[in-house]
């Protein structure tokens, strides 16, 4: 009986091997210097966890079994302190607990999403000559909008970028907050509507890696999904030349079509992208009968407009029905007077 038990449970212990060596822990093994960094940081904060629990482990073992009952263990009623002991218990967690401090600390100005990068991978600084590439990403429901405003071009859950160039991120969101992810590039930014994040990262392996949103947003989250390629300078090239080669055009008007609720979108390509357009999802209003936050801001900085603000909300016509009544563009026209302060600003200006 106990050679069969021990037969089955090498045999467990052999199964479930060859399964895990299938695994791929991508977040322990990513193509991205930034993701790379972030995995040995879990790595180095893991090990420096288990010296203190390894240890206690053991010993609660190695306590139950000495001073079982039926082993007679010395007995000491009147033993309450060891100074040996103490500095064991209480010196090795606070000097762990100072390493994890100083880690944490460093890491978390040197892994900044917000700061530019200073090297594609270890010991390879960041050529001076070498331009990020900027690629806006906003949230929508329930798919990814990319625009690569250098190249003028926009592309619908799918981003390609070249190998080993540094690319920054703006990320915003159109009606939730949502997360992009990209676990062999970096680690999860939000997106939120009115507001900006950003990344900066690198891929240094050419490759087609997943990309999701990791936060809840409703009926079409599980298939918020995208494929982020990473490709050489030429095979990027090629490819922006083919998306330029596309018949469709990301003007406001197929935006506000776009932003409505859709699940399972496929993968499309826009040759065009409206000057600003990201800017206006950014101040949310691409509807041009929207008024936009920033100048909403700037009239609030001066005092506001009281309850005759309320006068110009109206109802959505085009867009995402979801986002409610808005304040109008006519609040800001020529004809209105508003403080000199805002002269240069506000006057003559209505949403972009």
């Amino acid at each position: 009986m106990s050679i069969a038990r021990r037969f089955l449970q090498a045999a467990v212990l052999l199964l479930a091997t060859v399964a895990l060596s299938g695994c791929n822990l991508l977040v322990l093994n990513p193509a991205g210097d930034i993701a790379a960094r972030q995995g040995q940081l879990i790595v180095v904060a893991t090990v420096l966890m288990l010296i203190v629990i390894v240890p206690v482990i053991a010993l609660t073992l190695l306590f139950a079994w000495r001073y079982r009952a039926s082993n007679n263990a010395t007995y000491k009623p009147d033993w309450d302190h060891s100074t040996q002991l103490e500095l064991v218990i209480w010196g090795i967690p606070l000097l762990i607990i100072i390493a994890l401090g100083a880690i944490t600390w460093i890491s978390t100005h040197l892994l900044d999403p917000f700061r530019p990068l200073d090297q594609l991978s270890a010991g390879r600084p960041v050529p001076a000559d070498v331009k990020p590439l900027e690629i806006q990403v906003v949230a929508l429901d329930w798919k990814w909008l990319f625009v690569y405003p250098e190249e003028n071009i926009a592309t619908v859950n799918e981003v390609v970028v070249p190998v080993d160039r540094p690319v920054h991120f703006r990320i915003t969101a159109s009606s939730v907050m949502n997360t992009f992810y990209v676990p062999a590039l970096a680690g999860m930014i939000y997106g939120m509507p009115g507001m900006e994040s950003e990344l900066n990262a690198v891929i240094n392996e050419a490759g087609v890696y997943d990309g999701f949103s990791a936060n809840y947003s409703g009926a079409g989250f599980s298939h918020m999904r995208f494929k982020f390629h990473g490709r050489s300078d030429a095979d990027y090239q090629r490819w922006v030349n083919d998306v330029r080669g596309s018949s469709d055009a990301l003007t406001r008007a197929t935006y506000l079509e776009l932003e409505k609720p859709s699940e399972r979108e496929p993968v499309r390509h826009f040759a065009r992208v409206d000057n600003g357009l990201f800017d206006a999802v950014l101040n949310r209003c691409v509807d041009t009968d929207r008024l936009c936050m920033n100048q909403m801001m700037a009239i609030d900085a001066t005092g506001g407009l009281g309850l005759d603000g309320l006068k110009p909300l109206a109802t959505p016509r085009r867009g995402d029905p979801r986002l409610g009544a808005y304040v109008s563009s006519e609040v800001c026209s020529v004809n209105d007077a508003v403080p000199q302060s805002l002269s240069g600003s506000i006057v003559g200006m209505k949403s972009p």
